[in-house]
């Protein structure tokens, strides 16, 4: 198990690619979800504020 995990003496550079990849996708992830959030918010405030002018 441990001559798979450490894969020919390139383990620990092959896991923290991974693990920062890991990371970036997370980051991503996240910053997608805030700004459909952050617009979904928006589109809602303009539409009350356009149902009120009426």
């Amino acid at each position: 198990m441990s001559e798979a995990l450490s894969m020919g003496g390139y383990g620990p550079y092959v896991w923290s690619c991974i693990g920062l990849t890991l990371i970036v996708l997370a980051v991503c992830a996240i910053s997608a979800r805030r700004r459909q959030h952050r617009i979904f918010n928006d589109i809602r405030t303009q539409l009350k504020a356009m149902e009120q002018s009426r």
